[in-house]
């Protein structure tokens, strides 16, 4: 009864989108555990592109149960947007279950993040205004609003009586900001129940009757292990668990049914927003990075930052949610490059390190200590099978294989789903 979980190594931007959909073609259930469209997926197949904020990569697969779990946080008009679009590209929905606990972004929420980012001036944190850290402060507070609550608009006219005022005292009182209307927000989000409501159930009947039977279930998350919340480099992080542990909750399964945690790790590395980065890079090689990776953000469209591969991060990802293999992306962006520093390490005030340190102001000023590996100065996207790569590739590998602690089982060397090379077993 195999469970994966996919979980980020990095700062997310891993190509998670790509491996989950991979997977997804030998899994009869994909659930999305976390996070909100504050994040998105890219999925390449048949030279088609696909982009994902909320639904679960594995949709393009008709046959897989596709799960938006309770530990989402969900804008319903972003949501029906890219069921729309999904619709459009001839995908099959009839296998999509929404979670009636999984908590709404409400129309106060983006209008409150952004206010709040900007009265913070240089502190800011880099969000995207899309009101998943309010959305998700709320749930924590009891205020936040789930999904169920669309199809009991009664119960929700009664809530929003409750909860509206005072969120107008803040926006009012706090900012000087107009304030919202119970009537308004209710004629909204009722037309939104009537066009999702055939989504909406209980999947926790679903998720353990596909594990009683011994089903192949994905947990997909977003983001990565450096943005978790307890976890990563706070406060510069999003507002949920994209670590293995989060992926359980935010799914309703518990970590007996757990065979396999998959760790994506990119071939170097990035980050979107503001916080420490070890190994960040400026110039002609960042420029060489960004463009060739397309590191700009699925739903955004911000440039990311880059950087060389940093094994302490991913080797902390491998650690901290037990790991037992990687799928290593985006290896053909580095095509072009030699040598390929690697960091293997940090120096702090003459004190090496060799995981992030949680004090902030140490991860932003500390020196990496780097390893330089050969690069290999030829194309690697057709290839297919892994004794095919050149040698100075397949070292590169198998280096940071030793660095990180896990075996690399799948390499990416493009964005369609048929640029993988698979050297383990998939599921």
């Amino acid at each position: 009864m195999p469970v994966v979980i996919c979980v980020g190594g990095q700062w997310g931007d891993e190509g998670k989108g790509k491996i989950v959909d991979l997977l997804a073609e030998a899994a009869d259930m994909v659930v999305r555990s976390q996070g909100g469209n504050n994040a998105g997926h890219t999925v390449v197949t048949g030279g088609r592109e696909f982009r994902f904020n909320l639904i679960p990569a594995g949709i393009l697969h008709p046959t897989t149960s596709c799960v938006i779990g309770n530990g989402v946080v969900l804008d319903p008009r972003g949501l029906l947007e890219e069921l729309e679009g999904l619709e459009a590209a001839g995908a099959d929905l009839a296998n999509l279950v929404i979670s009636e606990r999984a908590h709404m972004i409400m129309p106060y929420h983006p209008v409150l993040d952004r206010l709040e980012e900007e009265a913070r001036g240089d502190d800011r944190l880099g969000t995207t205004y899309r009101g998943v850290g309010p959305a998700y402060s709320d749930k924590v507070r009891r205020i936040g609003f789930r999904v169920g609550d669309l199809t009991k608009p009664r119960f929700l006219e009664k809530k929003l009586a409750f909860v509206l005022p005072l969120k107008n005292a803040v926006l009012d009182r706090l900012y000087g900001a107009p304030p919202f209307t119970v009537e308004a927000i209710l004629a909204e989000y009722t037309g939104y129940a009537a066009r999702l409501a055939r989504y909406i159930r209980d999947p926790f009947p679903l998720v353990q009757g596909a594990l009683a039977r011994g089903e192949r279930i994905v947990l997909e998350g977003a983001q990565g292990t450096m943005l978790d919340l307890d976890l990563g480099t706070y406060p510069y992080v999003t507002s949920s668990y994209p670590s293995a542990g989060g992926a359980l909750a935010g799914a309703g399964i518990g970590p007996r049914h757990v065979t396999r945690t998959l760790g994506v790790i990119k071939a170097y590395t990035t980050r979107v927003g503001y916080g420490p980065f070890p190994t960040e890079l400026a110039g002609a090689a960042a420029d060489h990075l960004r463009e060739t990776g397309r590191e700009y953000g699925t739903t955004t469209g911000r440039p990311r930052r880059v950087g060389w591969f940093d094994a302490a991060v991913a080797r902390y990802g491998v650690q901290v949610n037990g790991v037992d293999a990687i799928a290593l992306t985006k290896l053909d962006v580095l095509d072009d490059l030699d040598p390929l520093p690697v960091c293997v390490g940090y120096r702090s005030k003459g004190v090496g390190h060799a995981h992030p340190m949680a004090n902030i102001s140490h991860l932003k000023h500390c020196e990496p200590v780097y390893e330089a590996l050969p690069g290999w100065r030829t194309p690697i996207a057709g290839v297919r099978r892994y004794e095919e790569l050149p040698a100075a590739a397949r070292g590169y590998i198998e280096r940071l294989e030793e660095l990180v602690g896990a075996p690399v089982t799948h390499v990416s060397v493009g964005p369609d789903r048929e640029q993988t090379i698979v050297r383990g077993k998939a599921l």
